[in-house]
């Protein structure tokens, strides 16, 4: 016959504890954790060919706070840029282009929004428009956006980012402007709220 086990003592309990073992709360943590892990990694995230707008504050050409939603049309192009950048300098005659050409369209308008960046740069470099582009200090709406080099510039229509341009690109492209008349065809109209010098 075996004999009955003894109880530990407190000494034996605080070597158990040192060598490392985990308490029931602990294991309950970390298994938790791990759980949330494998649920991000594998949630479903949609098809990745629209995202809703993102919200946010700019600046206006005073300093003073404005938000980006009112500045759209149901179709438009959201450009992040800056005077600093130089495929971005390349590429603004081309945007000034697009806004002059489409300007009779209702439903359509360019927000330029000039990252990390001062109103009397922009002023100097776009003259009269840049009354028109709004400012992003900290990149932080950019950065919503996904952005996090210049220049890029989102399709957005009726709130829905529809198309992601990253880096310089060319505006006078006929099959780009048709993809843009075509969304606007669907809009019914259009009106540019950008900036022709």
């Amino acid at each position: 016959m075996s004999e009955p086990a003894e109880p530990e003592t407190s000494e034996e309990k605080s070597a158990e504890e040192k060598s490392g073992g985990l308490g029931l709360p602990a294991k309950l943590v970390l298994g938790t954790l791990a759980l949330c892990a494998l649920a991000a990694l594998f949630w479903p995230t949609g098809s990745g060919r629209t995202f809703q707008e993102p919200g946010g504050f700019l600046l206006d050409s005073h300093g003073r706070p404005a938000k980006l939603g009112p500045q759209l049309a149901p179709v438009s192009l959201v450009h992040f840029w800056a005077t600093w950048c130089p495929p971005c300098i390349r590429e603004v005659p081309d945007i000034q282009k697009l806004a002059r050409d489409f300007g009779d369209k209702k439903d359509f308008a360019i927000v330029m929004v000039a990252v990390q960046d001062t109103s009397e740069k922009v002023r100097g470099f776009l003259g009269p428009g840049a009354d028109m582009v709004l400012y992003d200090p900290n990149w932080d709406v950019a950065n919503r956006y996904g952005t996090d080099k210049l220049p890029e510039t989102y399709l957005v229509v009726r709130g829905e980012v529809v198309q992601k341009f990253v880096g310089q690109t060319d505006w006078n492209n006929p099959e780009l402007r048709a993809k843009i008349e075509s969304y606007l065809a669907k809009a019914g109209g259009a009106k540019t709220a950008a900036l022709a010098p």
